[in-house]
């Protein structure tokens, strides 16, 4: 039997596997979407109803959103009409363009991607200052094409409607070096606030990168983190990895 180079990266994948310990959130349920960063999580429900984590409470958030983020560029949102916001003082003000994902985990800079899977970028000094309407909202549009895109200390990484897997050094100021294909495939991808990469497979599979540096920030390859069923949504932050399955069930995973 011909054993091809994608045969074998399967193997190398299947191969070398982390062991977490995971644990179900029973006080939450039907979520479609989590995210983690700075100490904090939000998520969203298969309702669209947005919540913020508080000790071991989910605090409902007002409004309707598809995806919330939340990192150093604070708390964004996006609705199911794709119009963007930012959580301030307690309630959403909007943003001016449209997105279907955004990423608060840059450097106070936010990413995210429109329906025709264009990415952008918002300067750190536009992100941070934005206080609702009449704010300059500079969007900067991005070479390529992804459907879900993150951003971390050491690079962006992002996904297109293949799955394939890119990587780009993008900074505060929206200046980038373009797109850098990475092996594997994967439907989502998220970086944590520390640099970590986390992503989920269409099969449902979770994986993290491992060897990623400031100096290699592309890392040394995949490990598999083996789920008791299938995932399709993952987030990382300060120890936790916080899991959706496909059909709706949250869990938090200690490693």
């Amino acid at each position: 039997m011909r054993v091809t180079a994608a045969v074998l990266l399967v193997l190398c994948l299947l191969a070398i596997s982390h062991a977490w310990d995971c644990r179900e959130i029973v006080n939450i349920k039907n979520l479609m979407q989590i995210d983690a960063g700075l100490g904090q999580v939000v998520a969203t429900d298969t309702s669209q109803i947005p919540y913020y984590l508080v000790g071991d409470k989910w605090i409902r958030l007002p409004g309707s959103l598809k995806h919330i983020t939340v990192g150093p560029a604070g708390i964004w949102g996006v609705n199911k009409a794709d119009s963007i916001y930012k959580y301030v003082a307690g309630n959403w003000v909007q943003a001016a363009g449209l997105l279907k994902q955004l990423d608060a985990g840059g450097e106070q800079f936010n990413v995210g991607a429109n329906m025709d899977d264009t990415p952008f970028c918002l300067t750190r000094s536009a992100t941070v200052g934005y206080k609702g309407p009449g704010s300059p909202i500079p969007w900067t549009g991005l070479p390529g094409a992804v459907k879900y895109y993150s951003c971390g200390p050491f690079g962006c990484w992002a996904v297109n409607k293949n799955d394939d897997i890119f990587l780009m050094s993008l900074n505060q100021d929206c200046q980038n070096n373009g797109w850098s294909h990475i092996d594997g495939k994967l439907s989502m991808i998220e970086v944590a606030t520390d640099g970590s990469v986390f992503g989920v497979n269409s099969a449902g599979s979770v994986y993290t990168r491992d060897g990623i540096t400031a100096s290699k920030p592309e890392g040394t390859g995949w490990s598999n983190i083996p789920m008791s069923m299938r995932m399709s949504h993952v987030t990382y932050d300060l120890g936790r990895l916080w899991v959706v399955s496909k059909s709706a069930v949250t869990m938090v995973c200690t490693p």
